[in-house]
């Protein structure tokens, strides 16, 4: 195994020029993908993370095969996939999962075959599926650059909306967000994030890259813009380790990246459990509580499965009552 100084001394090395930029594409990918795994952690959406990550398997391919741009055609199917997704998603007959269970077999299916096409296919669908550092050229690396901007000044500029939709969907559009246009938008983005990851990581593990970090930050802390800024350095840090040990031990990159993504993810859940606390019970006596008048407020967030702020209030007079806030903006729950 090579020790770090080796690594380093790999990284500045002219005959191996491939593995800095495989080291910036993952670096540069793993801190997309946090700040939008942080909304997919959110909305309780892990599985479109896979489905959009099986969804590009068609565009990668039919780049590869037609020897055009991997980022271009992997990016055009994932995103016409999440427009099909995010508007059969509208028919409340069909829940979303399902729909999402369709794409996921049907795009990865149509990949394979189309793949099937070029001869030697065996070892580009190994690449594809596994993750390589030797494929990462210089093109690929001023357009993950690009895409990296563009999905980070696109969150940064919507921030207060998304979260307000990730939140509370039904408060978010009652006050006017445009919500189906941010689930598309969102969509998209978490699309075009797998690609640009899809090339170190591998197309079967770049799930790891969107959920877990997000995850990891969600146990460490309440607060979403918080949650943002450790997603992104958990990934990052996940992923120089992975670059590293892939290199050291001669191991596929994707698994190595999972790997190292999960390492802590058990033990804040066994170490960490999702509190509840309750309201302040009232105290009673014969001439009634020195604060009758007054009313105790006790704020708490919901787990994800909830995306509400709940404001509960106990009131002297009347303690069983409780009420929903409904947020008006997302600073007031975040």
């Amino acid at each position: 195994m090579l020790s770090p100084l080796d690594f380093l001394t790999d990284l500045f090395n002219p005959m191996l020029a491939f593995l800095p930029k495989a080291l910036i594409v993952a670096l540069v990918s793993s801190l997309v993908a946090g700040v939008v795994g942080t909304h997919v952690v959110l909305r309780g959406m892990a599985f479109i993370g896979d489905a959009v990550a099986h969804a590009v398997f068609p565009g990668l391919a039919a780049a590869f095969v037609l020897q055009g741009s991997l980022i271009v055609g992997g990016a055009t199917s994932g995103v016409l996939t999440a427009i099909a997704v995010a508007v059969f998603a509208q028919n409340r007959r069909v829940k979303e999962d399902a729909i999402i269970g369709i794409f996921f077999a049907g795009a990865f299916a149509l990949g394979i075959v189309i793949i099937s096409f070029s001869p030697g296919y065996a070892g580009s669908l190994q690449q594809f599926v596994f993750g390589s550092l030797t494929g990462v050229t210089d093109s690929d690396l001023i357009a993950v650059a690009v895409v990296a901007l563009f999905v980070v000044a696109t969150l940064a500029a919507l921030h207060k909306e998304l979260v307000t939709a990730s939140v509370d969907r039904e408060s978010a559009a009652a006050l006017g967000v445009p919500v189906f246009a941010l689930d598309l938008l969102l969509y998209i983005l978490v699309a075009v994030s797998v690609v640009i990851a899809v090339q170190t990581i591998g197309n079967i593990l770049v799930l790891a890259l969107l959920v877990t970090p997000a995850a990891t930050a969600r146990l460490l802390t309440e607060k979403v813009g918080t949650m943002m800024v450790l997603a992104p350095i958990i990934g990052m840090a996940s992923s120089f380790v992975g670059v590293y040990l892939s290199w050291s031990l001669d191991l596929p990159t994707g698994g190595r990246h999972r790997l190292d993504r999960h390492r802590h993810l058990p033990r804040l859940l066994a170490a960490r459990p999702s509190p509840r606390p309750a309201a302040t019970p009232p105290t009673s006596s014969t001439d009634g509580p020195p604060n009758a008048g007054r009313a105790a407020i006790n704020w708490r967030y919901d787990p994800p499965s909830h995306h509400r702020c709940v404001h509960l209030t106990t009131d002297h007079r009347r303690p069983d009552r409780r009420l929903d806030c409904r947020m008006r903006t997302a600073d007031s729950c975040v």
